[in-house]
């Protein structure tokens, strides 16, 4: 699978040659944003030129005056998953321990464009400044010689309530209140200073490699994403959305490995939650597409990433002519692969059964280009610090379905963060 949608090149190349001191031209620099395919390709936002951010009950309609006064510039930005608060009519009193923004976005001094050994820029003067900061982000990518960490986290949920909860959980699916869920769960660590923040990323990118990676330095706040997973994606008249339902673990062993990509594939459960998902989406784009034009282009489609096997299906359509990007965000937003069908009711239930508040995790990091193209992923299989309160947050989940057993349910958990989990206590 291809990882961020790269825009056209604007101006000429240029190749990477000096190293310089990292950490001292970091810490002088604003809003860095770093979307990685990891396939040799990414987009690089740093400095600020104007910022968005919002936490009252009309964030999007704010957003898109943002976005309607920067019509000819690069945006980027990050979706808190409680904004599905202002469009579903929730509420969210759950415990909050990273306090991310319900929407920050902002228009960066500087976007560039990496593709393998050379950058181009796409937005911005070409200065001392920005080619100090490119050389030297360039030389933390490449040097492999990770800080390492002695972090031990903590389960906010116990795996016995995770249990009880999923049981619960299957009772409100056998009534028919809901198909599907996506119930989540909290490991934090507490009085934590992380110096390197760049470093981290890399070195948790390193595990995962995933095609929807992002790292964000804003404000107080720290982002470390590896994720696989696709949101939503506007490239001329399409619209596409990737949802990920259905996981299984890797193996070093290509035979077994290979017959555990066999037997996800051929999943009555896993097809099934991945097909619930994929009814939504297009229930979603209904809403906003011209008519006729809403296609599942692939379904329960099978990918392999450094740590796991995934299902994957792509859902497209062709939006309206006067729809906008937050008209978009409003049809689709939180993405149902992180909430299950029917999407309001399983939200509700999500609030009284989950025990913190999910924040950013579980919405959306992303960029906006001058010709109103988009591409945004899932935050998921990702690290969220704040340095002010010292606190780090790694969250994980999966859909419950009706076929959910609840153990493997707690276990599949572990399958998905360990690795993460791992790369921050290696010392």
């Amino acid at each position: 699978m291809s990882g961020f949608f790269l825009p056209k090149n604007i101006f000429s190349k240029y190749n990477i040659e000096n190293q310089i001191n990292f950490n001292l031209k970091l810490i002088i620099m604003e809003g860095i944003c770093y979307l990685n395919s990891n396939d040799g390709t990414g987009i690089l936002a740093f400095g600020i030129d104007e910022q968005f951010k919002c936490n009252d009950k009309n964030c999007l309609n704010q957003l898109q005056q943002f976005i309607d006064k920067h019509a000819n510039s690069y945006l980027f930005g990050c979706l808190n998953y409680d904004l599905k608060n202002e469009l579903e009519n929730l509420e969210s009193n759950n415990f909050d321990g990273i306090e991310f923004p319900k929407v920050i976005f902002w228009k960066p001094k500087y976007v560039v464009q990496l593709n393998k050994e050379n950058y181009t820029f796409l937005q911005g003067e070409r200065t001392e400044e920005s080619f100090e900061f490119l050389d030297t982000f360039t030389e933390e990518e490449t040097d492999n010689n990770f800080h390492k960490f002695n972090i031990n986290f903590k389960e906010r949920t116990s795996k016995t309530k995770y249990i009880e909860t999923v049981k619960k959980l299957k009772e409100y699916i056998q009534s028919g209140d809901i198909y599907e869920i996506n119930y989540c769960q909290e490991f934090y660590a507490d009085n934590i200073e992380i110096t390197y923040a760049l470093d981290t990323y890399f070195k948790l990118n390193n595990i995962s490699k995933a095609p929807f990676s992002s790292y964000v330095e804003i404000d107080d706040l720290l982002v470390f994403c590896g994720s696989p997973e696709r949101f939503i994606q506007k490239k001329g008249e399409q619209l596409i959305s990737q949802p990920i339902k259905g996981t299984a673990p890797r193996d070093s062993n290509l035979q077994i490995d290979n017959l555990i990509k066999i037997q996800l594939e051929n999943s009555p459960k896993e097809r099934s939650e991945n097909i619930m998902i994929v009814d939504l989406v297009r229930n979603d784009f209904s809403k906003i597409a011209q008519k006729e034009t809403v296609k599942v282009e692939e379904l329960c489609g099978i990918y392999s990433f450094a740590t796991v096997h995934q299902m994957i299906s792509t859902i497209s359509c062709v939006p309206k002519p006067e729809v906008t990007f937050t008209d978009i965000i409003k049809s689709t937003f939180p993405m149902g692969s992180m909430t299950g069908a029917p999407k309001h009711s399983a939200m509700q239930l999500i609030e009284g059964h989950e025990d913190f508040k999910r924040g950013l995790y579980s919405g959306s990091i992303g960029y906006i280009s001058p010709n109103g193209d988009f591409d945004f992923n899932v935050v998921i299989r990702s690290m969220i610090y704040n340095k002010k309160k010292k606190y780090l947050s790694c969250s994980v989940g999966g859909a419950i379905t009706i076929l959910s057993d609840p153990e493997k349910e707690y276990e599949e958990c572990l399958v998905k963060v360990k690795k993460l989990l791992d790369g921050m206590h290696d010392q």
